[in-house]
């Protein structure tokens, strides 16, 4: 999948490619903006809500998905408007420690910054149809966000 909405406003996107945290730093760096605030989701090696230790996940990903988070992105930039964003989730195999999500938010100050990503975050957990296949060391494996 491709990039929506990149522009010199940022971009929002759903990728099986890999995350890199810099690419979305620089996106939605420039000379005005004081503060970047980011926001790296990695696979963790367990679920509070199961008893297994995770070995992998598999993330999968509604045709709708890359519009969505599209949607949410310019929500988040009209509710902030002096901000500056760059999100995006993965879908595919990842392995613990991969990271799954990335969200980059400028701004003059660091509070316009903050509010910002934590809405986008919120938003992007919350409404973008993808879901998880969780894998365990025991060989067993369960759907999260169905």
């Amino acid at each position: 999948m491709s990039a929506v909405g990149a522009s010199a406003r940022g971009f929002a996107r759903v990728t099986e490619s890999l995350l890199d945290v810099g690419e979305h730093v620089i996106a939605v760096s420039g000379r005005s903006h004081g503060a970047v605030v980011t926001f790296i989701g990695q696979v963790r090696d367990h679920d509070p809500d199961a008893a297994g230790r995770v070995t992998g996940l598999d993330y999968s990903a509604h045709p709708d998905a890359e519009r969505i988070i599209g949607e949410i992105a310019e929500r988040v930039r009209a509710q902030h408007p002096l901000v500056v964003l760059a999100v995006s989730h993965r879908i595919g195999h990842l392995d613990v420690g991969d990271l799954a999500l990335v969200a980059a938010v400028a701004s003059a100050h660091r509070g316009d910054a903050f509010a910002a990503c934590e809405s986008l975050v919120e938003a992007v957990k919350a409404e973008v149809p993808i879901w998880k296949k969780q894998y365990e060391v025991d060989g067993t494996h369960s759907w999260v966000g169905l």
